[in-house]
């Protein structure tokens, strides 16, 4: 026990604690799963400790740790030979890196695993590591082996699987469910060999339920004590049925029902209509028992939920035991209860699964046979879980809840010794043989018999008891042996009758993928022994097995990568090219590279001996690169196109805030730094969710309705993307009016849309005239020499009409030749000028800028029908400073 306030360490259960000074503060400790004295610690600063003593010596592991990351996104696990495994997360995904404890830096961290990795996926269990990758939408598997180099898993080749779960990797070998493409509540069992690379299916749609944390549980449950045997609820057309099987999987049968039930009365429940059926449900709190109870010491010994009939009814939870592995069933309770085994399984506890409180609970010494109640309290007592004192052979147990749910906990102890006299003898046990439900004793390749207490001894099983009493040794028959890969059998729930053929993807001739010139390899007959299996002599379906010498294998599947996965680089930036090859012999063949930026090379052993290809762009560009593996057998190429380009820095959306309807209007993107042929222009008009895609910087557009419309664009180049929005006003009248500047202010032009926007806000705002300062907008063009058109936006209850300017007294405060001088610009004295056109229509929008004519700078222009008088007047009103 640690306590993390500051490091008090106790070795005696809590009994006493030893005070041991740390320089650090710990945020989390993360245990070994197996080796109680290695502990791990993390820090809120990101680093991370290790210990091998308990704590009384701590190493650091990691001190770089990355801030963004907790013990929640990254897995760490330090396992057999001292070797600590950690899952890194990067901003380019995560890595597998291993190290040794006691010598852990960035020079002796070592990449096990070339790519990158999904997020917690890094799970350890015995002798295997597995991991997985999703590229493309495609999740792929891998499995290391006693810690060697990670092999792709091999499920059937149109599996598809959308989700994998590890259920077991006991006596070397692994078990998973897979949910593949068409499953959606249910998924399919397999069986792997030793090394856990190749697999068979063992049972189709085991059902499956999720959790509102995304877990995903999957009726399949080992059964402890005896090896072999499994429980699991297959659901097909919505029916779901409770099965058994021996010999791990190879056969499967449903459970025989009682003939009679708790009160004696007939169950009338006849195969092959009616079955037992149990719920395999894990229970939510980990301090009482699931639906289905079994334990190590105590074999044979099976108590569970569930029901008799055609399939399993939610919410039916009547309790039946079997104290012979399954093959006969007693009913003993009509509701759900929690189940303790103490001594080995020779008293049995039961208490009530309610919400309401409890006060009494059941105990049994006979496996069931009869039951007993035993008050553990004079007061009532919501039971929040059961617990026992350490060891098989205890008697003493704890159940601890509380009175009200405003209490504090209350924990009532029971200890059942006083109620035995004595230790049990020789004599007091019994001997039984364990068979399957056709009563066959050779059961994984053994015949295999357990003693247990007579029902009419009342003793102590105690420290010393042992189930096993004897074994033997069987002659292998046809079920001892499955299918192996790429094989499947006719029917899954006939045994003997069925038989494994290959299927259509499937040539058990062709050697394996790892196969190398020189060296023979075995074709498979279609079967396997089962694993863990002990029969010998007999039948032996794996004999005349034929010998191959390994061909030349042309190179096949070949993939080049970036690690990182990213096909966009910066200018300069280091990257890695990894080539990986699927198929194919690997020590004969050449691999010519050719990076598409004048770098070739041709490399031996390439995919074999993992060496990255490590590159530096320097200009920007597309670049294709290409790898060729070739030998003798033949060839195969992988491509791909780097994108090399700087990230974008700036977008600034350029168009005309006011436009006609129906008329043709340019939407230019400028972007910065320019990267031709690199950017994708997504553009978004109105409300619409569906973007526009270009890959030139402008888009020509038209507006069918009047008023304000959003255009929104994004340039997309590489890894970033940047977004700018305008609002255009559509309108049906509205007048433009040409602006010119003397040359003067090119001088101070930087040709910038924050500039131009400046400028126009200002000549709006100096036009004193009696219209309304919002029915003006002034644009000023990119470009040289420095030009705007000013828009007068007419009322929208403005009648269509013909009028003349000279006619019209809105527009004559407007349309005159004026002059406006800004002072305080940069330069000298800068004016804008601008002259009325005679006798143009209103009725439609109206571009000036080719009737523009040119007006040198102090230069007297009369129009006909302006008097001296008129313009004097105007250059008067207009000459301001800013």
């Amino acid at each position: 026990l640690i306590l993390l306030t500051d490091l008090f360490i106790s070795t005696d259960e809590g009994a006493t604690f030893q005070k041991q000074p740390i320089n650090f503060f710990v945020e989390t400790l993360l245990f070994h799963p197996k080796e109680e004295d290695k502990v791990l610690a993390y820090t809120k600063e990101g680093k991370v400790y290790v210990s091998v003593d308990l704590g009384k010596k701590w190493i650091l592991l990691q001190e770089r740790w990355f801030p963004y990351m907790n013990i929640t996104y990254c897995l760490l696990l330090f396992l057999f030979k001292a070797l600590s495994y950690i899952s890194v997360s990067l901003p380019s995904g995560y890595r597998y890196i291993t190290c040794q404890i006691q010598n852990c830096s960035d020079k002796t961290m070592r990449v096990q695993f070339a790519g990158g990795t999904d997020r917690d996926s890094l799970t350890v269990q015995d002798d295997y590591i597995f991991l997985q990758t999703t590229s493309a939408n495609r999740t792929r598997y891998y499995v290391s082996y006693r810690r060697n180099g990670f092999v792709q898993m091999k499920l059937p080749k149109y599996a598809l699987p959308k989700d994998l779960q590890i259920i077991s990797t006991d006596e070397n070998q692994v078990f998973v469910a897979v949910q593949e493409w068409y499953q959606t509540d249910t998924y399919n069992l397999y069986q792997s060999d030793p090394q856990g690379v190749y697999y068979s299916i063992l049972l189709e749609n085991v059902r499956s339920t999720k959790q509102p944390e995304e877990n995903v549980l999957i009726d399949i449950l080992e059964v402890r004590g005896v090896k072999g045997v499994f429980l699991a609820n297959q659901k097909i057309d919505g029916k779901v049925t409770t099965l058994i099987t021996y010999n791990k999987g190879r056969d499967w049968d449903f459970l025989n029902p009682p003939d009679i039930d708790m009160n004696g009365k007939p169950t009338n429940c006849k195969p092959p209509d009616c079955y037992l059926h149990l719920h395999l449900r894990w229970a939510d709190n980990p301090y009482v028992s699931g639906t289905v109870h079994t334990k190590d010491t105590a074999p044979g010994l099976i108590m569970g939920a569930g029901n008799l009939g055609s399939q399993l009814v939610e919410y039916k939870e009547e309790m039946y035991i079997t104290s012979d592995c399954g093959k006969t069933w007693r009913q003993v309770f009509e509701e759900e209860h929690h189940i303790l085994y103490l001594d080995h399984g020779g008293v049995i506890v039961a208490i009530k699964d309610t919400s309401i409180p409890l006060k009494i609970l059941k105990f049994s010494i006979d496996e069931g046979q009869t039951w007993s109640t035993h008050n553990f309290t004079s007061t009532s007592v919501f039971v929040d879980g059961l617990l026992s004192e350490p060891g098989d052979e205890t008697l003493v147990m704890t159940v601890f809840g509380h009175i009200s749910y405003r209490s504090d906990w209350e924990l009532v102890k029971v200890d059942f010794r006083p109620s035995f006299p004595r230790e049990c003898t020789d004599d007091d046990y019994e001997s039984w043989d364990l068979t399957n439900l056709q009563g066959d004793r050779c059961i994984m390749g053994q015949q295999r018999s357990f003693r247990k207490r007579k029902i009419s001894s009342w003793c102590i099983k105690g420290r010393s008891f042992t189930s096993a009493l004897t074994s033997k040794v069987c002659e292998c028959v046809n079920s001892d042996f499955l299918c192996d890969y790429g094989f499947e059998r006719s029917a899954a729930l006939k045994p003997d009758s069925s038989k494994c053929f290959a299927d259509f993807w499937f040539n058990p001739e062709a050697p394996p993928e790892d196969c190398v010139l020189g060296q023979a390899y075995t074709s498979s007959t279609g079967y396997r022994k089962v694993v863990s299996n002990v029969c010998e002599g007999g039948v032996d379906l794996q004999q005349n097995l034929a010998q191959h010498m390994c061909p030349l294998i042309a190179p096949k599947g070949l993939q080049i990568s970036i690690r990182g996965e990213s096909l966009a680089v910066k200018p300069g930036e280091d990257i890695t090219f990894i080539v990986r090859q699927e198929q194919g012999d690997t020590l004969n063949t050449k691999y010519q590279v050719d990076l598409g930026d004048g770098f070739k090379a041709i490399y031996v052993n390439l995919t074999m001996t993992g060496e990255p290809i490590r590159h530096r762009y320097e200009n920007p560009g597309i670049y294709r690169v290409s790898v060729k593996a070739e030998n003798v057998a033949g060839h195969d190429e992988a491509v791909m196109f780097v994108q090399v380009n700087s990230p974008l820095q700036a977008l600034n959306l350029e168009v005309l805030p006011v436009i006609g309807r129906n008329q043709e209007v340019n939407l230019t993107a400028i972007i910065l730094p320019k990267n031709p042929n690199l950017t994708v222009f997504y553009w978004w008009i109105g409300n619409s969710l569906q973007p526009l895609l270009t890959l030139e910087s402008f888009l020509v557009a038209r507006f069918a309705e009047t008023g304000e419309v959003r255009v929104t664009v994004q340039a997309s180049c590489g890894n970033s993307m940047l977004q700018d929005s305008k609002v255009v006003h559509v309108f049906d009248h509205f007048h433009v009016l040409p602006l010119k500047f003397t040359k003067h202010l090119d001088m101070y032009n930087p040709d910038i849309p924050e500039w131009r926007e400046d400028i126009g806000r200002v000549v709006t705002r100096l036009l004193e005239t009696n219209i309304p300062e919002e029915t003006l907008v002034t644009v000023v063009k990119p470009g040289l020499p420095t030009t705007a058109d000013l828009h007068v936006l007419l009322p929208a209850n403005q009648p269509k009409r013909k009028m003349s300017i000279t006619s019209d007294k809105v527009m004559r405060e407007i349309c005159i030749f004026f002059l406006v001088q800004f002072r305080k610009l940069p330069g000298r004295n800068v004016y804008a000028q601008m002259h009325n056109e005679k006798e143009q229509e209103m009725t439609s929008p109206v571009n000036h800028s080719e009737d523009t004519q040119n007006i040198i700078q102090g230069e007297e222009f009369i129009d006909d029908d302006l008097d001296s008088q008129t313009l004097g007047n105007a250059r008067g009103k207009f000459n301001l400073s800013l």
